[in-house]
């Protein structure tokens, strides 16, 4: 049950946010938003939920988590209202409507510049032309005028941030249909006629009885306001009911992507029970040149049945192609058995890779259980939820984490290029084949610190693996730091030519390869 007008009433009453500044506004999730207010001697957070059956306003004394990435109204509130003075905080009739008016003179003001100013708004007040919601005060600083409408009504709950004149700047929630955007009027419901239904102010009895308790095990005893009341009650019922729709949510995600990667697993192990049968190709191919003059182009037959000698000379079928000859059949055969008995430790590794992610997977799963603040979990699942292409990158290419050190990899000629002009500075370590075209490798530099051999080693394979030189295994590659690096007059996107440069011969390395993988992977190792 959200809160009534008596209830609101009350909660205004308490906080007195007339004459306070906003400091800050901090948005944590999409249906709630604080607002750090301070006057000498009293800052408070004011907490604003538009959750449907839990919409209120109040005092929390809780830390407002942040969200990772910025979200539109908390930056536009910021953009707007902070640093400005709250002139007045009032509930619009019997409306559930909190009209907050602000006043804020020239750029941010925040605290205690903002004191040395309050009279000076003051005395601009007389001069302010009411057809604007901008003026100048005698020091030429702009006086903007803003209305935050606080609207708690269950399942319709918005804020809408107003000029002086109540065109909406901006909603917490923008719909279009109902009006409810940019450029519109905000307009005030029309006053209802009584329903002959009454509403008291609710007493949260055992609410305040735990608080009471709380103090005497601390050893200190005060009265406890309506706003902590509210603040307490709603909290844990609104954890409760969040987190378990939260958690429902991480049951959904980790069922989803545990069937999925156990199902690419379970394909893996048929795949390499094939590879260890892989002999049998290779004996098939055998049976084929021994009976090669069972096979008859002519009557198309798609088999020939044959003894097998392994097996007490059994009748044994093998699969063939008529349009081809024995030896051709027996050719495939025998590729076949090269590719199985070739890949099976590049499919031992794809299994181990498989297992890992499945573990890593039940290691978020479990932190999500345990994870108490629904903030906090939303946050995770979001962050989850989120497809890997559409994370926000600080670079173009591929980037890698080794024993501390950072490793980039240009993979084209415009990733080479975007990576020198924004992204490398002159004491980072560049590295290239000689003699191929290929990707740049950069290792950002640690103040104080030698590139180790072995990070050294890892750059390079990286090199090797992104050029054309890969088909060979091996390759020659210069290294030196970007600074001893000028671009080529006239020459193609990316191209440098090297000074000071190091000779370094790098053969491909399987093991150091699967490592990088895995860490471009995000696996835990």
């Amino acid at each position: 049950m959200s809160l009534n007008h008596k209830e609101i009433d009350l909660i205004l009453s308490e906080l007195k946010l007339e004459g306070t500044f906003v400091q800050d506004i901090v948005q944590p999730n999409f249906d709630s938003i604080a607002l750090y207010t301070f006057k000498p001697g009293f800052p408070k957070t004011v907490f604003v939920c538009l959750a449907g059956g839990a919409c209120r306003i109040n005092e929390t004394r809780k830390k407002i988590t942040k969200n990772e990435k910025p979200l539109r109204f908390n930056e536009l509130l910021k953009s707007k209202i902070k640093g400005a003075r709250i002139i007045s905080c009032v509930q619009i009739g019997s409306e559930r409507i909190v009209k907050i008016t602000l006043e804020r003179i020239g750029a941010i003001i925040v605290m205690p510049k903002a004191q040395g100013k309050l009279q000076k708004i003051q005395d601009a007040k007389a001069r302010i032309n009411s057809a604007s919601d901008t003026t100048n005060d005698d020091n030429g600083d702009s006086i903007e005028r803003y209305t935050l409408y606080i609207r708690l009504w269950s399942n319709a709950a918005n804020i809408f941030l107003c000029d002086e004149n109540d065109t909406i700047i901006d909603s917490f929630f923008r719909r279009p249909a109902k009006g409810e955007m940019s450029g519109e009027k905000f307009i005030l419901p029309e006053a209802k006629s009584s329903s002959g239904k009454t509403f008291e102010i609710r007493d949260f009895a055992e609410t305040e009885e735990k608080l009471l308790k709380e103090q005497a095990e601390k050893g200190y005893s005060r009265e406890i306001t309506f706003n902590e009341k509210v603040e307490t009650y709603y909290s844990e019922s609104a954890n409760r009911t969040s987190l378990e729709s939260l958690l429902e949510t991480a049951e959904k995600w980790y069922n989803t992507h545990k069937s999925r990667q156990t199902a690419a697993l379970e394909k893996l192990c048929e795949k390499k029970e094939e590879f260890l049968n892989a002999s049998n190709l290779k004996h098939s191919g055998d049976l084929i040149l021994a009976f090669s003059y069972m096979i008859d182009s002519s009557s198309g037959a798609n088999f020939i049945e044959v003894e097998d000698w392994e097996n007490g000379n059994e009748k044994m079928k093998i699969r063939i192609d008529p349009k081809k000859t024995a030896q051709e059949n027996a050719s495939d055969y025998y590729e076949k058995y090269k590719k199985s008995t070739s890949g099976l430790e590049k499919l031992e590794y794809d299994i181990s890779i498989a297992k890992k992610s499945i573990e890593d997977l039940d290691r978020q799963y479990e932190q999500m259980l345990s994870e108490k603040n629904p903030i906090k979990l939303e946050q995770i699942l979001r962050k989850k939820q989120t497809p890997k292409q559409q994370e926000k990158k600080t670079h173009p290419g591929l980037d890698y984490e080794i024993d501390g050190w950072q490793i980039i990899v240009g993979r084209d000629a415009d990733e080479n290029d975007e990576l020198l002009r924004h992204n490398v500075k002159g004491s980072d370590m560049w590295l290239h084949v000689r003699d191929y075209s290929g990707g740049y490798v950069f290792i950002k530099n640690r103040p104080g610190k030698t590139v180790p051999l072995e990070i050294l080693l890892y750059a390079g394979n990286l090199a090797v693996y992104y050029s054309k030189a890969r088909k060979n295994g091996s390759a020659d590659l210069y290294y030196t730091q970007v600074k001893h690096l000028r671009r080529a007059k006239n020459g193609p996107k990316g191209l440098v030519l090297p000074t000071n440069e190091k000779n370094l011969f790098i053969k491909l390395d399987e093991s150091k390869l699967r490592k990088l993988d895995e860490i471009q992977k995000g696996i835990e190792i």
